[in-house]
């Protein structure tokens, strides 16, 4: 069935809300009005199509302060911008674009304050953005009076859609005001005596024909003649982002193939993300010629915003390649960027969201401890853990609270991890799985998550020295000369003293056996285990224990003493403390 928006289609429904709906349906699908805004470029160079990831990083340029802030519903106050300025310079950024200075008084003090409070290291270049306008380029070299090291950063827009609709000129007069803006921009930089770098961005460069924006960028390159020590650069911005991302790429490949003066041209490129593929379009341009990335922190941008350079270089670095920016302190990065910008950080945002390495299902938990444990014993300086991308400490977070996280679709290996790496309680397997399905049952009844603590007090609460009804007071066993043990084991029944006498292969033998002897219990296949959870003379001792009924069930219990024999026996209490009560 055709449901195009020109097509009449019989409603389904006979009801107004029916046909109101129906009506929507049709309109949506109204897909005809659209064409591609885009141009294939007249050769087509896939080469690049055939590595399989960057072998360095590119020159980053953030452009937060610019971009990024003039996206923002309330922009950056000068003191807000200048604790992201400093936030970026701490990532290790080397080129910042700082502001549009003719744009607003905020935007020309900011710079001003820069250069009057000396707060530019001498390894940094910041960048300035101006239109190809004469008032708004010598406005621009106003505010950069006292800068050692700027990039000036020029731009027309070059598409069909901005020279038919906005401008109304033609390609000649385009690339006219191209040619213009370079030529003032090397004229008021040489009155100035100063040795700026000069950029040019053909902005929509994605909808403008591959062999016209080339034509423009040469010209431009023709007045700059750029040099091996002064190289110019060629931005590409999608300023739109208007094609699948293998398009863009050979774009970015016709344009470094044919640009002159190509050995003293860093190309670079500004995505955006209005098809949701910014990073793709950033790695494959990478890959196609591409030197440099402009971007911003998370993607703050535009519409649906700017590439994320966090992205970017952090998939290089999951790929072993250097990405020369240090995202070691994620947590802060959020904090600080969510407070100064009034935005929010997904939970689900690469790298940096809050829920981007939990794993709440049971079996990716499971999969996750055995990895852990197998990295541990097998392979300690690889990483290859199965649903971890990437360690979540190289970003400053934490296994216990960032990754293995316990609701009601956890499972035992979740929970034990928890217990294991937090607490050091190391639970028999088979006890794991009990405790875990402990654990399911209090966060499906309470329809929340767990967080550690709390799984930690329902162990100590449900398996932990159990004391009712029976409770341990005191024993005393001596070592016989056939190598048995005989003494007493002083309980509480139900609050009442007693003292049996005791006898058995060893001492938690004698204890099970005066217990069971004498408290009409019966169990068998006694499990047992132990540890330390501390080393040192006070250090507390865990002991665990299963006892099965003539049903074939295990009921688990522990106990914990700075005793290991007495947390044996406390163990064994509470395991059968825990079967009078049926769990």
């Amino acid at each position: 069935m055709n449901l195009s928006g020109n097509t009449q289609v019989q409603p389904f429904v006979s009801s107004d809300e029916g046909l109101f709906y129906l009506g929507r349906f049709c309109q949506m699908m109204n897909y005809q009005k659209y064409s591609k805004g885009y141009f294939m470029p007249p050769e087509i160079d896939l080469e690049w199509a055939k590595k399989d990831a960057p072998d360095h990083a590119p020159i980053w340029c953030s452009v937060d302060l610019r971009d990024g802030n003039q996206s923002l519903v309330i922009p950056m106050s000068l003191d807000e911008k200048m604790e992201f300025y400093k936030m970026l310079l701490k990532v290790g950024f080397k080129e910042i674009e700082i502001g549009f200075p003719a744009a607003s008084e905020t935007e020309y003090e900011f710079l001003r304050r820069l250069v009057e409070e000396d707060l530019i290291p001498d390894d940094v270049t910041i960048q300035v953005l101006t239109q190809a306008r004469e008032h708004i380029i010598r406005k621009t070299f106003d505010a950069l009076k006292g800068v050692k090291n700027a990039i000036v950063h020029v731009y027309n827009s070059t598409s069909v859609a901005q020279r038919q609709q906005v401008f109304r000129k033609d390609k000649e007069q385009i690339k006219q005001m191209a040619v213009d803006g370079a030529k003032l921009l090397q004229e008021l930089t040489e009155e100035a005596g100063a040795n700026y770098r000069f950029e040019y961005s053909p902005e929509s460069f994605t909808g403008t024909e591959p062999e016209y924006a080339l034509e423009v960028c040469n010209a431009v390159l023709d007045v700059w003649k750029p040099t091996a020590d002064r190289k110019a650069i060629i931005n590409l911005p999608a300023t739109v982002e208007m094609s699948m991302p293998h398009v863009f790429a050979m774009q970015v490949a016709y344009m470094n193939k044919h640009l002159k003066y190509r050995d003293n041209v860093v190309l670079s490129l500004h995505p955006h993300n209005d098809r949701g593929c910014g990073v793709a379009d950033a790695e494959m341009g990478i890959l196609a010629g591409a030197d440099r990335i402009e971007g911003t922190l998370f993607g703050n941008g535009e519409r649906t915003g700017n590439v994320d350079i966090i992205t970017v270089g952090m998939n290089m670095f999951a790929l072993g390649v250097d990405p020369e920016l240090d995202f070691s302190n994620m947590p802060e990065l959020v904090e600080m960027y969510e407070r100064v910008t009034r935005m929010h950080v997904s939970p689900r945002q690469p790298y940096a969201g809050d829920l981007v390495f939990a794993a709440f299902s049971g079996s990716h938990q499971d999969a996750i401890a055995k990895g852990m444990h197998w990295k541990e014993e097998k392979n300690p300086d690889k990483w290859t853990l199965p649903y971890l991308y990437i360690d979540p400490k190289d970003v400053g977070r934490e296994y216990d609270g960032d990754v293995i996280r316990i609701n009601s679709q956890s499972g035992k290996g979740g929970v034990g991890f928890i217990m294991e790496q937090k607490y050091g309680i190391d639970m028999p397997k088979k006890m794991r799985e009990d405790f875990g399905y402990c654990v399911k049952g209090v966060s499906d009844h309470k329809h929340k998550e767990l967080m550690p603590d709390e799984i930690y007090q329902i162990f100590q609460d449900e398996y932990v020295n159990v004391d009712t009804p029976y409770k341990l007071n005191d024993f005393l066993l001596q070592k016989e000369p056939d190598g048995t043990r005989k003494g007493t084991v002083d309980i509480f029944v139900n609050g009442e003293p007693k003292t049996f006498l005791a006898r058995g292969n060893g001492r938690l033998d004698a204890v099970s056996n005066a217990l069971q002897a004498n408290l009409d219990i019966t169990y068998k296949d006694l499990t047992y285990s132990e540890h330390a959870l501390e080393i040192g003379q006070n250090s507390r001792a865990m002991a665990y224990i299963g006892i099965t009924n003539e049903d074939g069930h295990i009921t688990w219990g522990a106990g914990m003493d700075t005793d290991i024999i007495t947390a044996s026996i406390q163990a064994l209490i509470s395991a059968i403390n825990r079967m009078k009560a049926g769990k």
